[in-house]
């Protein structure tokens, strides 16, 4: 993958996250936080498998979870 597509990437996932923490005003703390997990793990997954999909959602899943146990 080219680093400019890289780059796109990265800014998609950026962006896609902002807007989803844009909705997240009549969530719960629960709901918000696997939310936000779920969007923090994207990148985190995509960043270290250089924008692989499998790796983009495999860290959404495991930022989901984590941010849904966080209170627990």
């Amino acid at each position: 993958m080219s680093l400019t597509m890289k780059r796109v990437t990265t800014a998609v996932l950026a962006a896609t996250l902002v807007m989803s923490l844009s909705a997240c005003s009549n969530m719960s703390k629960r709901d918000r936080n696997t939310a936000i997990g779920a969007g923090v793990g994207a990148i985190g997954g995509s960043v270290l498998t250089n924008g692989g999909t499998l790796g983009t959602l495999g860290g959404a899943a495991v930022g989901g979870i984590i941010g849904h146990q966080v209170d627990h």
